[in-house]
């Protein structure tokens, strides 16, 4: 094995399905699409749910949570090397995770929050970003942050569906939580590692998604000539 490629959990999800090219360009080559700006106003709300529900029992999180409370947020994970002897290339995962719940019987669970109505096709699109944060956490990098064992996964959908006014005369949204549970399977994770190291160990990087728009602007500036 000649390399270990980074990976970030968040690309699994979002970069990797939206462009296998993009995802190889910064993987491999380190040539990364242009920063977006993001609204202040999302981080703003997640601020505001993380410090809601840190101080709550899981149970008045959701009655589908078993007896715990919130643990940890926002903090590096940075796992050991991932290498399969048919590839010339291994990887590892770092990034940071939203929360980890600990439970009474000294077990974990992988959070996200979400402002989102709770959506069947939730599961499979953020399996792989909280099973990526799993793996890190329970096969960590010495030295490394590390929890074990991380025994559940989920997501907390918080959905608006009402305004009120306050006692104060101030405005505030109402809403319904759901848990979201996405089964733990690290032996498919693994199988999906070992599919994009298939990708990420050829010399050319792939086909761009059909959607890419930072492909398409790039293969009309060669077109063009700028």
């Amino acid at each position: 094995m000649n390399q270990l490629l980074k990976l970030s959990p968040s690309d699994l999800t979002f970069l990797w399905d939206e462009c296998p090219r993009c995802f190889y360009l910064k993987v491999v080559e380190g040539f990364y699409r242009p920063a977006m700006p993001f609204p202040k106003i999302f981080n703003q709300i997640d601020r505001l749910m993380k410090d809601f529900f840190e101080d709550l029992p899981t149970e008045e999180m959701s009655p589908d949570l078993p007896p715990g409370k919130v643990a940890f947020s926002n903090k590096w994970v940075n796992s050991n090397p991932i290498t399969f002897s048919h590839h010339s290339v291994g990887c590892y995962i770092r990034g940071i995770f939203d929360t980890v719940l600990q439970f009474s019987d000294g077990t974990y669970a992988v959070v996200d929050f979400k402002t989102t109505k709770p959506k069947q096709e939730h599961i499979n699109f953020y399996s792989r970003q909280l099973h990526a944060y799993a793996y890190a956490l329970e096969h960590q990098k010495s030295g490394s942050f590390n929890l074990n064992p991380v025994t559940r996964m989920g997501l907390l959908c918080v959905e608006p569906t009402a305004m009120s006014r306050t006692e104060t005369g101030t405005l505030a949204y109402e809403g319904n939580v759901t848990w979201q549970e996405i089964p733990k399977n690290e032996q498919h994770f693994l199988e999906f590692i070992d599919s994009i190291l298939d990708v990420l160990d050829s010399p050319m990087p792939p086909e761009a998604g059909s959607t890419c728009k930072f492909c398409q602007y790039r293969e009309d500036a060669r077109k063009t000539g700028y």
